[in-house]
């Protein structure tokens, strides 16, 4: 058994497949139309056949509860590994991407949370060897 796809809720799926492909360097695996919505799914373009995000619509209440509950308490959603935080920070941040907290070293791990423009935190971590 394996973990297939997580789902990330976003407020828009065209920006939110825009900004994890173009700025964060995912790929697209899926995009199926169903109606209203589209079946969505980002991989790492280095591990094809690992672990799918879907950019799920954000259209159950519940899932706009949950993720403005986050967002308020300034709590992120999801981690994304990186090899070096401080270079990604600056990156994203050159390409006028919004973080709520700038690399931060906490124990074993560095960290930065950032705004995926799609109703989520991001936290970028990484781990100290």
């Amino acid at each position: 058994m394996k973990l297939q796809t997580v789902s990330i809720f976003v407020d828009d799926q065209q920006r939110a497949v825009d900004f994890y492909t173009n700025r964060l360097g995912f790929e697209v695996a899926a995009d199926v139309p169903l109606g209203e919505y589209r079946w969505l799914t980002v991989v790492d373009p280095a591990r094809p056949d690992g672990t799918q995000i879907s950019l799920e619509p954000k259209g159950h209440p519940a899932a706009a509860r949950f993720t403005d509950a986050l967002i308020a308490d300034g709590i992120p959603f999801c981690m994304l590994g990186v090899e070096d935080v401080q270079a990604e920070y600056e990156r994203l941040v050159a390409l006028g991407e919004t973080f709520t907290q700038p690399p931060t070293e906490m124990g074993p791990v560095i960290i930065a949370v950032l705004d995926d423009t799609c109703g989520n935190l991001l936290q970028l971590a990484q781990f100290i060897r």
